[in-house]
């Protein structure tokens, strides 16, 4: 046979080139049409999950915090009167936000507060209020842990921040909708400055109440002055952790008004010129639901 006349036979490596082109070929085709249908394109990214909105008609409210919100002294002389507590009370002439807010306070609200309590009682008293399910916890702590014999013996910020941040990631894994208002601890400088003005109210100062910004009332030298002035400013320190914490929960409202509000003695207890009364009550709960149903983030 002649070299013309010879059959083509291709060669064993050409012949699996071939097939392994062919293979690689027919891989991308059905990836392609399979796996990406766009052609190519890359896919839409998810729509973000919208922020939790903030309702202005919660059904149901638990309050924590001191002896603020269990009215002490506010009905009669060292004793708590919840009735008439600015958050949960029943008292019409206080008309509480429980009242405004809840259509049966009696079955849907809840006071956990204590008196004395310090800020470091709150995850213990958030843990009691969990267990009810509220749709609306209200705190308001923060004036004992100021009001101590001497301003040593204060609270820390960073203690006081911490026990905060410790109280509302508890409530925030049990309850991640409820809504949280946070009321300022309000101005004992101002509390001083009014007080003073009556000679009874000093007489029961003189009992040891908040010595650190209390003590000899009348006192008005450098250092008398201050030591009040830094008891003021621990209590500015602490609502500025109150306010930076509760800033970055999107359901939790921090109310500066309670400590700008200038009371005067008429909204103090006629039994100690320190807590606040019926008239105090009225207030605070006025400011508190005016905040709470304020629209908008």
């Amino acid at each position: 046979m002649t070299e013309v006349d010879r059959p083509f036979r291709p060669t064993r490596t050409r012949t699996a080139a071939a097939a392994a082109l062919t293979a690689a070929a027919l891989a991308v085709s059905l990836t392609a049409c399979a796996g990406d249908p766009d052609g190519g394109r890359p896919a839409p990214r998810p729509s973000p999950k919208p922020s939790p909105a903030w309702r202005t008609d919660p059904a149901s409210v638990a309050a924590v915090g001191d002896s603020i919100t269990v009215g002490f002294d506010a009905c009669s002389v060292l004793s708590d009167c919840p009735a008439v507590s600015w958050a949960t009370g029943t008292d019409p002439d206080v008309n509480s936000v429980a009242r405004r807010l809840v259509k049966d306070p009696a079955t849907h609200s809840w006071n956990f507060a204590k008196t004395g309590a310090l800020m470091r009682d709150l995850p213990a008293q958030v843990e009691q209020a969990v267990r009810k399910r509220p749709e609306l916890v209200t705190v308001l702590v923060g004036a004992n842990d100021a009001c101590r014999t001497d301003v040593g013996a204060m609270t820390t910020e960073t203690a006081f921040r911490a026990d905060f941040e410790a109280s509302l990631r508890a409530l925030r894994r049990a309850l991640p909708k409820t809504q949280v208002y946070v009321a300022a601890v309000p101005d004992l400088m101002r509390l001083w400055s009014q007080g003073r003005q009556n000679p009874l109210g000093k007489e029961v100062w003189k009992l040891g109440i908040c010595g650190s910004m209390l003590r000899d009332p009348d006192d008005l030298s450098k250092a008398a002055d201050t030591r009040r002035q830094s008891v003021r400013d621990r209590v500015m320190a602490y609502n500025k952790a109150l306010e930076s914490v509760c800033e970055r929960d999107k359901l939790c409202r921090f109310d500066r008004s309670v400590f700008d509000f200038r009371f005067t003695g008429a909204e103090l207890s006629a039994w100690d010129w320190f807590h606040p009364g019926r008239e105090g009550q009225r207030e605070l709960a006025r400011m508190a639901f005016q905040e709470i149903t304020r629209k908008g983030s």
